[in-house]
């Protein structure tokens, strides 16, 4: 028996091995700071702070010290910027006007949260704290509130920037996770060219593409400097740069599905073990030499031994959003569906929740603001679809609110609660494997919070809002909205398609050389449009290789471009993925997506295996034109109902 998508996804968490450097940080974070405000008799601010921090938690996931710069600073400055706009919103406006400012506040955090996960989580907290700033009553002035706010978030981000982590215990304090990440990408390539002409070929790319993002995620970010400032970081760079063109050989491998000798693969094991030790490569077995591809992993090979030993690199392969991009992802189909979504949701639960208030049905609690801002977890996509959100969020708020009942019988105020807030914030890191179980220890944190802030008991007002929010997203989720629903699934497609004709595009550019048009080799029926816009796509990329030759160049901007192809591609699968396991009424808007993604990848193999094929010989082969035709062909019949767009895809057509 088969369960239902949207159930399945609710019954379904993540593993992996409990990162316990996360925990400590968890266990320091929240309970010291609540801790710190009652001794220094400003418990309220101590509360704002704890709650800054508990959200942090949530953003710290694993990745690289530079990384959870952007993934927890970002948000918490936000939250800060959240925390004035509601306590003045609160203070000077009546319950109408508060409640329309906020469906605003919604309406530009959500269109923003459609560009990435940081601007996801930058909107949550401008949503969340939003709402504690007009509803939570403290005697602070809104500038103070912001303050604790932001050095609640920026606690745990000292925390992550200074304490031990198991590569710094290896001996190694500068990287944290980025030697394995860089290790990983070669490994992935070793296990692609094993499955070279199996049938678990394609997953096995998946899995490279997969250990590309996360390395190249774990290797940028912000830093003081425009470039690496140490040698050993700069080597890190260059074993980084030095496993693209192994990848791009062993996707064409892939690609021709001839099977590869058993050796072929040691060389990256090899690479893989001398990136987690920081040690010299030694000898690596040379594959044979019989084709292109094969020839191109040798090549590869040879470029990673020099470059480990050379070990100076910059160029990661990442091109920087422009503004052209981040208002194309706030004003597109996905922004405008989500952002309308977004504000709906949090302005009707604000409105609901003002009318309890204002007609005092809550008695002496006044905390109106839980209800919006569980209503901001529940409307968020990017945590799962939206009945299994809904389902998890009502039984972990039920778990947690019956076993805080429980523990405030027994636990003396406000030392136990105390110390049941720095456990709660232990088991974040554990608990986001699951929404329901880390709803069920944020609740637990939440109401221990507001006791120690002078409340009594609010466990049965907590379930009762909780639900009462879940009703409201439920309603709003399956409202009709105006245009096309499934924006965000055709937003990523569409970004999707836009990466895959860049790269197509700059990859056929060398068809126009003088030996191809003498040997008479087509470009692919379909492809010349990509073809005359290479050049305008290729000025987008800051050129950091100036020092190069032209070939290396052109290479440089080739792995660039098949790099921003394939994440786009990944990005596109998820969201296609989170659609699928909605309830049918929503899961429709969604369907075929899943075959022309499909075929958008199979374009991009291909055009990698071109690449590969016109760095030996020159020319296409006929295979390679036959396939790129077909598939060019294949991506038109998909996308009949927008008519004959090519590789481009502006609007993707989803069914209702």
């Amino acid at each position: 028996m088969h369960l239902p998508p949207w159930l399945a996804h609710a019954l379904r968490a993540q593993r992996g091995p409990i990162p316990w450097s996360a925990v400590v940080r968890g266990a320091l974070s929240a309970g010291p700071l609540l801790l710190a405000g009652v001794l220094a008799d400003r418990t309220s601010l101590g509360v704002v702070a704890a709650i800054a921090a508990m959200l942090a938690g949530i953003n710290d996931r694993p990745g690289s010290r530079r990384v959870s710069v952007k993934r927890i600073g970002v948000p918490a400055l936000a939250g800060a910027v959240g925390m004035i706009v509601g306590t003045y919103a609160g203070e000077y406006t009546g319950a109408v006007t508060l409640t329309v400012l906020l469906t605003l506040v919604g309406l530009v955090a959500g269109g923003v949260s459609a560009v990435g996960p940081v601007a996801s989580g930058a909107g949550t907290q401008v949503l969340v704290a939003s709402a504690i700033g007009a509803g939570m009553p403290l005697p602070e002035e809104g500038w103070l509130r912001a303050v604790a706010y932001l050095g609640g978030g920026c606690w745990l981000l000292a925390l992550r920037l200074a304490l031990p982590t198991p590569g710094s215990l290896a001996g190694d304090f500068r990287f944290d996770g980025e030697r394995e990440a860089v290790a990983a990408v070669y490994e992935a390539v070793a296990g692609l060219l094993d499955a070279v002409g199996t049938e678990h070929a394609t997953d096995r790319r998946v899995a490279l593409t997969a250990a590309l993002d996360h390395a190249q995620d774990a290797l940028t970010g912000p830093r003081l400097r425009r470039y690496a400032s140490s040698a050993a970081e700069r080597r890190l760079h260059a074993q980084y740069a030095a496993a693209l063109p192994l990848a791009e050989a062993a996707t064409a491998l892939a690609w021709a599905e001839e099977a590869v000798p058993g050796r072929a693969s040691a060389g990256p094991r090899r690479l893989a073990a001398a990136v987690r030790e920081n040690t010299h490569t030694g000898p690596l077995p040379a594959p044979n030499r019989s084709g292109p591809a094969l020839r191109a992993l040798d090549d590869a090979l040879l470029r990673a031994a020099e470059a480990f030993d050379r070990g100076r690199g910059e160029d990661l392969h990442t091109r920087r959003l422009t503004g052209r991009d981040l208002l194309r992802s706030v004003f597109g189909a996905g922004g405008r569906e989500y952002g309308l979504r977004v504000a709906l949701c949090f302005g009707a639960s604000a409105a609901v929740a003002q009318a309890l208030h204002h007609s005092h049905c809550y008695g002496e609690h006044a905390h109106w603001y839980w209800l919006p801002a569980t209503a901001v977890f529940l409307v968020k996509p990017d945590l799962g679809p939206l009945a299994s959100r809904v389902l998890c969020r009502a039984a972990g708020t039920v778990l947690g609110a019956l076993v805080f009942a429980g523990f405030a019988l027994v636990l003396p105020r406000p030392e136990g609660l105390i110390a049941l807030v720095a456990v709660s914030g232990a088991l974040i890191p554990v608990a986001t494997r699951h929404f329901a179980a880390q709803t069920a220890v944020v609740t637990v944190l939440v109401l221990a919070l507001v006791m120690v802030g002078g409340e009594p008991q609010a466990s049965a007002s907590r379930i009762t809002e909780t639900l009462l929010a879940c009703a409201i997203v439920l309603l709003v989720g399956h409202l009709p909205m105006p245009g096309q629903r499934g924006g965000g699934v055709r937003s990523r497609l569409a970004a999707a398609g836009r990466a895959a004709e860049a790269y197509l595009a700059h990859v056929l550019r060398e068809t126009e050389r003088p030996a191809l048009r003498e040997a008479g080799r087509p470009v692919p029926r379909g492809a010349e449009p990509a073809v005359r816009d290479a050049r305008a796509e290729d000025t987008r990329i800051e050129d950091t290789r100036a020092e190069d030759t032209p070939t290396e160049d052109t290479r440089a901007r080739r792995w660039t471009l098949r790099r921003e192809a394939y994440r786009a591609l990944a990005e596109a699968r998820t969201a296609i993925a989170l659609a699928a396991a909605e309830l049918p009424a929503l899961a429709r808007h969604s369907e075929g997506t899943g075959e022309i993604v499909a075929v958008l990848e199979r374009i991009v193999d291909t055009t990698t295996a071109c690449a590969v094929h016109l760095d030996d010989s020159g020319r296409l082969t006929p295979e390679q034109v036959h396939r790129l035709t077909e598939l060019l062909d294949e991506l038109g019949r998909l996308d009949e109902g927008c008519g004959r767009v090519e590789v481009r895809l502006p609007e993707v057509p989803l069914a209702g």
